[in-house]
């Protein structure tokens, strides 16, 4: 494979091609969703990231890459104007120390917070980082409040009952 250009690497699954993965900067079917919204539909999007495209000529074209799905979705909430960011995950909170014996859970973090811990590596890169960092991003962007947490306290959480929230500086960035 690597004679014809493709790179893989080993990891605890097995082999995996590695590929791009550029920072979403446009929801090509925002105007569809913003329609869809606005009619009453739940809309569900921005799955896997989405098909990474670039424009060639004035025409969509595919790219070998792969678009973060947490990013995408704090993109497509600035875009719809969504004054709650939630993110689903298979944990009801991030953590300071995760799985170590000094795990420390976190109820509520500003945005400066969440980049410090950011820095100091507290959140793993293929897992919780991605989903802080979109959480910092939405906030950043005008939104009101990011929620990390599991599917079974999303409704919980976003009545701010628990989970991770992040928010503007004083204002939790609540990542639950």
């Amino acid at each position: 494979m690597m004679e014809r250009g493709i790179r893989m690497i080993r990891d605890k699954k097995g082999y995996r091609r590695v590929v791009a993965s550029p920072m979403p900067e446009k929801i090509v079917e925002e105007e569809a969703v913003k329609q869809l919204v606005r009619a009453g539909a739940v809309v569900i999007a921005a799955g896997g990231g989405g098909i990474p495209v670039v424009r060639r000529n004035g025409l969509l074209a595919g790219v070998e890459a792969v678009v973060d799905k947490d990013l995408t979705g704090s993109l497509l909430a600035d875009e719809v104007g969504a004054e709650t960011f939630l993110i689903l995950t298979d944990v009801e909170k991030a953590a300071l120390f995760y799985g170590k014996e000094n795990q420390r859970d976190i109820e509520e973090m500003t945005v400066s917070e969440a980049e410090g811990y950011i820095k100091e590596g507290h959140f793993g890169k293929g897992s919780m980082e991605p989903k802080v960092l979109a959480a910092v991003r939405f906030v950043r962007a005008g939104g009101r409040t990011a929620v990390i947490t599991s599917l079974d306290k999303a409704v919980t959480a976003v009545e701010g009952g628990v989970g991770r929230r992040v928010t503007a500086y004083s204002s939790p960035l609540n990542i639950k």
